[in-house]
């Protein structure tokens, strides 16, 4: 019995789906057979992967699957797999002297693919992918060290970390803030004249103040002449590399404030050798003395 409801194309004879668009209708035909059997097999399989698998998220983890498989487990095994491979390896980079490294070329070079690996996970967030640095942040890619650039220095930088309370062996050092010292003007006066030191551009007169001032209250970390010294991790003033910016404003912000920035110490956290692999691999970034 037909549906007097039905609307039925007149060419074809088959029921439309009653939507009409400027005179077009659809016609409502049945979907094929091969179709509609390989729909209800993805069901089956979907179901069937759900049951196998891990699949459902719960509380504390997810279903687990009557097979047990996990991704997490198999890089967990390939891991372990590689870890005995380079065994050795890893047990002589832990105890290579560092300075030496470059005489076996095998181990170096084990050295600096795993500590690309390892600076990218640890060390990129402050440092930069490129190891280039940001304001605040030392560019590794240059010789402008404020504790020293040579191999062991930076091993022992890493290992230690810089001001941070958790290692009693850490770099420290701590520039006081002048704003309790001195007086604006002064500040301003020793703004200019540190500007002078890298020959950037500045007002004679008052840096010609500012040279007495340097010398009474900067000149015993910094160096009469700003050059710096690497045992208190005082920062060269002559070269014209600023960690924080070397405009006057933030010159000024700098003298009035100070600044102390923090590096943990990563040898809590990392083995010998990931220590001694990072430190081969900042320092053959062109910047390592």
């Amino acid at each position: 019995m037909t549906d007097k409801n039905q609307d039925i194309d007149q060419e074809t004879g088959v029921e439309t789906t009653g939507h009409d668009w400027d005179g077009i209708k659809e016609l409502n035909n049945p979907l094929p057979r091969w179709w509609l059997w390989c729909f209800y097999l993805t069901i089956v399989w979907g179901i069937g992967y759900v049951i196998a698998y891990p699949a459902w998220p719960l509380v504390n983890g997810a279903t687990a699957g009557l097979l047990g498989y996990s991704t997490r487990a198999e890089v967990a095994t390939e891991i372990a797999r590689f870890d005995d491979l380079n065994a050795d390896l890893r047990t002589a980079l832990a105890a290579a002297d560092m300075t030496t490294l470059g005489e076996n070329p095998d181990l170096q070079r084990f050295a600096v693919a795993g500590g690309a690996a390892v600076f990218r996970a640890n060390c990129s967030q402050c440092h930069g992918s490129g190891a280039n640095g940001a304001k605040g942040y030392p560019n590794l890619l240059d010789d402008d060290w404020l504790w020293g650039g040579d191999i062991e220095t930076i091993v022992y930088s890493i290992r230690h970390g810089i001001r941070n309370e958790l290692d009693d062996d850490a770099h420290y050092s701590q520039m006081p803030a002048f704003g309790e010292i001195l007086e604006t003007e002064e500040i301003s006066a020793l703004v200019q004249h540190v500007r002078s030191l890298s020959g950037a551009e500045h007002d004679a007169g008052l840096a010609a103040t500012g040279a007495d001032l340097f010398l009474e209250n900067c000149s015993d970390c910094h160096g009469e002449t700003g050059l710096g010294d690497r045992e208190q991790g005082a920062p060269n003033l002559a070269d014209a590399i600023w960690l924080y910016g070397g405009d006057p404003a933030t010159l000024e912000q700098t003298i009035t404030y100070s600044r102390f920035g923090v590096m943990p110490p990563w040898g809590t956290r990392l083995s010998d050798d990931q220590v001694n692999a990072v430190a081969a691999y900042v320092h053959q970034l062109g910047g390592g003395e």
